[in-house]
């Protein structure tokens, strides 16, 4: 991992996004890249095309953001020598995902102004589309994050094979923090299945990766999301990573369900990899 993205608009919830993002950079050794989504006031003419500015307000307001940067830059990456930053003139989705690839960023950091994190995947928004269609990982934080530690990932599944790609990436993040792994199988009472089927599915299908520091769970729940959420809080689990499958999101994995019944305090970081 050698460069993350960060999106930034100043928000409490990007600042939540960029404690996770220092930590895993002064970690992995990573390039920290921070990009601020500006959308164009009437007449004001494009940067990028090379064409003159001429509205004082728009090159004052730039300015302003430009030191907003710098200040953003100082406060929580002080520890970290290569952090840069970009202004983009285009809507927050096409920049990001025009920018994460101009640069080939490794993992992309975000924060959820959603109900939950996983509300906002699924139901439609700048959050879900980057998740949706981003080739790299992509990490979703709600919460703050001053304790936020990578001891204890789960990788939450069906463990279909279709899905064999999106471990294969959680395996190569998690080894780059010595990671406590659980893979993590919900069953629910309208898709039962015993527990000794359940972990022989698993077992087969991760009997190819070398994985020595793992452990299989099988969790009984009204719903995969409480299961997720509750199995994540009882064993103070640091990530909550899935698989997402192109154009139905989330979707797929969660049975096109939203309700979350746990409240969106206890939610953890998801790590997503599109399958």
């Amino acid at each position: 991992m050698k460069k993350i993205l960060l999106p930034i608009d100043f928000s409490k919830y990007s600042k939540y996004a960029s404690k996770i993002a220092s930590k895993i950079a002064r970690k992995t050794d990573s390039e920290i890249h921070l990009i601020h989504m500006i959308e164009l006031p009437s007449g004001f003419s494009d940067m990028a095309s090379g064409a003159n500015i001429s509205i004082p307000e728009s090159m004052l307001y730039i300015r302003k953001i430009k030191d907003q940067i710098i200040e953003y830059k100082n406060t929580y990456f002080p520890k970290i020598d290569n952090v840069y930053h970009a202004i983009r003139f285009q809507n927050p989705y096409e920049g990001i995902r025009d920018y994460s690839k101009k640069i080939g960023a490794d993992l992309i950091i975000m924060g959820s102004k959603g109900q939950t994190a996983l509300d906002e995947i699924i139901i439609g928004s700048n959050t879900e589309k980057i998740v949706r269609n981003s080739e790299i990982p992509v990490i979703i934080s709600k919460r703050d994050s001053d304790n936020f530690k990578l001891k204890k990932l789960v990788f939450a599944s069906t463990f279909e094979n279709d899905e064999a790609k999106a471990l294969e990436g959680f395996i190569d993040f998690a080894s780059k923090f010595k990671s406590k792994i659980y893979l993590l199988k919900i069953n629910t009472p309208d898709k039962f299945e015993n527990t000794n089927d359940s972990k022989n599915k698993i077992n087969a299908f991760v009997e190819k990766y070398n994985l020595t520091n793992y452990t299989i769970k099988v969790y009984n729940d009204k719903s995969i999301q409480n299961g997720i959420l509750n199995f994540s809080n009882d064993n103070d689990i640091d990530i909550v990573s899935l698989a997402t499958h192109g154009r139905s999101g989330l979707s797929r994995f969660f049975n096109g369900s939203v309700s979350l019944d746990l409240s969106k305090n206890v939610l953890k970081p998801v790590l997503t990899f599109k399958v």
